[in-house]
C-alpha cells in the first residue's frame, strides 16, 4: 500500500536523523512518498514562522508525519512547535513506550511502561498572564471532555495490547478540581471499557518514588500534561535516556511521530548524533498504518546491532564510537 508521510527535519541534528531514519524505513517498507517539510527556528529564519502555512496544509492533508528535534527558546522567543502542532490537530494523546534494550547498561532490567499523557490541556494550554508587576497568574485547564478521552485512550490501548494494569498519577488532594476531575473521570472508564484490568491510583509524589524503586510494579500509566512530561522522561532514564526511547502524538484522525530528545545543536553536521530515537518512533509510525511486518524487521534488526554492541557502530551516547550513518547502515545491512 502507498503511504504519504509528511517529513520534517527540524534543527539542530534533526536533518541528520531524520535521513538516517528515512534511509532505514525505505529499505524496510519501499514505496513510502515522504514530503520535506519546514519547521522550527530554521523555518522560521527563513519563511518568517516556525510552522508555515504550507506546513500545517501539509499536515492537514495526510494527517500523518515524522518529526525531527526543534529548538525552543527557553524564557523568550516563539512558542513550542509541538505545542502548536498539538493544539492544532488535536493530538490529545502522547504514546512514550519505555523498555530495556539489549546492549544498554542500566541500573535497571526488563524495565517495560508505557507512558500515556494527555497532551493539549493542563497548565501547557498557555494561558498565562502577569496579574500586576511581579505577580504572574498560570492557569491549568481541565475539562470532562478532554479527561475523558485520554482516559478511554489509555484503556483501549491496554486492551488492545493486552497489558495488565494502568496506574493513574494525580495530585487530587491538593489541587481537587482540576486533578480531582482527571482521576474521576479515569475510574468512569475503567469500568466503562477494561474492567478487567487492574487499575491503580498514585498521588504523583509518591508514583515518582515508586517508580525509581522499582519500575517493574508498573505497566501502563496514565497522566494530565505536565506530569506526564515529567514522568516520561524519568522513564526515559530508566533505560538509558532520551537517547533510546520513541514518541507519538495521536489524534482520533491525525498522528505525528517524533524523537523526544532535543535539537544537540553543540554535535550537528558532526555525524555524531544517534539517530535510534526516531528510528525507534518510525516503528511506531508503521505500526500506525499497519505495516506491521516492516516495523518489526526494523525493531528486529536494531535489536540486533545494540545487543552485538559493536563499537565501531554504536553512537558515542551508548558507548560507542560510530557515526549517525554507521548506524542507520548497519541496520539496513540487518534488514
Amino acid at each position: 500500500m502507498a503511504h504519504t508521510i509528511c517529513l520534517i527535519p527540524g534543527d539542530g541534528i534533526g536533518p541528520e536523523v531524520t535521513e538516517a531514519t528515512r534511509r532505514v524505513i525505505d529499505a524496510a517498507c519501499p514505496g513510502i512518498e515522504w514530503k520535506p517539510l519546514a519547521a522550527g527556528a530554521a523555518a522560521a529564519e527563513e519563511h518568517g514562522a516556525v510552522l508555515p502555512e504550507t506546513t500545517l496544509a501539509a499536515i492537514e492533508r495526510h494527517r500523518l508525519a515524522l518529526k525531527g528535534p526543534v529548538t525552543t527558546p527557553v524564557g523568550h522567543g516563539f512558542a513550542s512547535v509541538n505545542v502548536q502542532l498539538r493544539q492544532r490537530f488535536e493530538l490529545y494523546a502522547a504514546v512514550r513506550p519505555v523498555r530495556s534494550l539489549p546492549g544498554i547498561r542500566t541500573r535497571y532490567e526488563d524495565v517495560d511502561v508505557v507512558v500515556v499523557r494527555e497532551n493539549t490541556e493542563g497548565l501547557y494550554s498557555g494561558l498565562e498572564h502577569e496579574v500586576v508587576p511581579g505577580v504572574v497568574e498560570s492557569l491549568k485547564i481541565a475539562t470532562r471532555n478532554g479527561c475523558e478521552r485520554i482516559a478511554r485512550f489509555a484503556f483501549e490501548y491496554a486492551r488492545e495490547r493486552e497489558r495488565r494494569k494502568v496506574t493513574v498519577f494525580h495530585k487530587a488532594n491538593i489541587m481537587k478540581l482540576s486533578d480531582g476531575l482527571f482521576l474521576e473521570c479515569a475510574r468512569k472508564l475503567h469500568e466503562e471499557i477494561a474492567p478487567a484490568i487492574e487499575f491503580e491510583e498514585l498521588i504523583i509524589d509518591n508514583g515518582c518514588m515508586q517508580l525509581v524503586r522499582d519500575p517493574s510494579h508498573f505497566d501502563v500509566l496514565l497522566l494530565e500534561n505536565l506530569y506526564g512530561d515529567v514522568v516520561s522522561d524519568l522513564c526515559a532514564g530508566l533505560v538509558g535516556g532520551l537517547g533510546v526511547v520513541p514518541g507519538s502524538n495521536i489524534g482520533d484522525d491525525c498522528a505525528v511521530f517524533e524523537a523526544v530528545h532535543g535539537s544537540a545543536p553543540d554535535i550537528a553536521g558532526q555525524g555524531l548524533a544517534n539517530p535510534l530515537a526516531l528510528i525507534m518512533s518510525g516503528v511506531m509510525l508503521l505500526n500506525h498504518i499497519g505495516e506491521h511486518a516492516a516495523a518489526s524487521r526494523i525493531k528486529a534488526a536494531y535489536d540486533a546491532v545494540l545487543e552485538a554492541s559493536d563499537p565501531d557502530t554504536l553512537t558515542r551516547d551508548v558507548g560507542g564510537r560510530g557515526t549517525t550513518r554507521g548506524f542507520a547502515q548497519a541496520l539496513i545491512a540487518r534488514l
